[in-house]
């Protein structure tokens, strides 16, 4: 059995392309044959195959084809129709268009377009349906899908990098003490970083003057606006000084923006999964979320998270944290505890492995 996996781009610290790159290496660990195709790569140590020569690669009905769907691709649409293999659809979700009506019409359309072949997908009764989470599963089932054919495993990804990463603190906001809240994610409008800004403006008027936002995220220039917004909305609060914004950080950055991070702030209100979550699991960072999307299904109880991204709420529970050690320790437990359970490498690999195993 042949299984070729096709991702529309690989390169470093991706998300999709840590999931494809570590089930190719769980997969061929034991014992199957995985080629990896893609339109475009970087910073990848192997070699990676045009999507259009996969008809000529996976020929047999023994094989499978797995395409790790986060974008439209109407030659990937086609290409399942035509396919004698098996067909997997990994799905890692694409954002609803309303969260960038008014940003970005580039974005509004792709992701119309992008979401709108989950029903095209459904109506190929796909052998599988592999989701990072129920929630996603959830677009497919609404669908049409026969749950039967759906599983949840979460995406393998690049936390234990991570925790092996040595420090590099130099570009990290010196505090004196005061809350840092840490964010972690691209600056787009779903993601909720306005009301992030709102929230940091009142930490500092009800906790700490110094209080800080540190974010790791890139702006796409598509999204522009929302970038001009964010900058805006900073100024408007009197917060220049107070927000550090790093766009290129690496491993080494990060694990340090973790460490002296107060929390990772999260009002992102669409996340099919969210990786950053889970990183704070595994490094010891305590979490406050806005309860939306897969949110609660990542988090569970390893973490603060409401029902609502008021700043005043957020602000109150980085307060909460920020004087009470015993609640850090408690959440620092709860978080280590679940990713080990839910989310290491060993956990996911079994997994994946008893999950491929209908089609041996």
């Amino acid at each position: 059995m042949r299984i070729a996996q096709i991702v529309p781009g690989l390169r470093p610290h991706d998300a999709v392309s840590n999931d494809c790159r570590g089930m190719t290496a769980c997969l061929r660990s034991a014992g199957y044959e995985v080629t990896t195709f893609a339109w475009s790569a970087e910073g990848v140590d192997e070699p990676v195959h045009d999507p259009a020569m996969v008809i000529d690669w996976v020929h047999s009905p023994d094989d499978v084809l797995v395409y790790h769907y986060c974008t439209g691709a109407d030659a990937i649409v086609d290409l399942f129709r035509r396919v004698k293999a098996r067909r997997v659809v990994r799905y890692h979700n694409i954002t609803p268009p309303g969260f960038f009506r008014g940003w970005s019409k580039g974005y509004v359309d792709a992701c119309e377009a992008g979401r709108a072949q989950i029903a095209r997908f459904a109506r190929m009764n796909c052998d599988l349906y592999l989701g990072d989470s129920s929630y996603n599963n959830e677009d497919f089932i609404t669908a049409g899908v026969d749950p039967r054919r759906c599983e949840t495993l979460p995406p393998f990804h690049a936390c234990e990098e991570l925790l092996a990463s040595a420090v590099d603190d130099r570009r990290i906001p010196r505090v004196g003490g005061a809350p840092l809240l840490l964010m972690v994610g691209r600056i787009a409008p779903n993601k909720g970083y306005l009301e992030l800004v709102d929230a940091l403006s009142v930490c500092r008027q009800a906790i700490d003057p110094a209080s800080h936002l540190l974010v790791f995220g890139k702006l796409d220039q598509n999204l522009a606006a929302y970038g001009r917004a964010l900058h805006a909305r900073i100024d408007e609060r009197g917060l220049r000084h107070n927000v550090t914004i790093i766009g290129d950080a690496g491993d080494k950055e990060l694990r340090a923006g973790f460490a002296a991070a107060t929390a990772l702030v999260l009002p992102s209100a669409h996340e099919g999964f969210c990786v950053p979550v889970i990183e704070a699991m595994a490094l010891g960072t305590p979490i406050i979320a806005y309860a939306s999307s897969a949110i609660p299904e990542t988090l569970g109880d390893a973490g603060l998270s409401w029902e609502s991204r008021d700043p005043a709420l957020i602000a109150a529970s980085v307060g909460r944290l920020h004087a009470d050690a015993e609640l850090r320790a408690r959440l620092r437990e709860r978080g280590r505890e679940r990713y080990a359970a839910r989310f290491a490498p060993a956990v996911l690999e079994r997994e994946l492995i008893r999950i491929f195993g209908r089609f041996a």
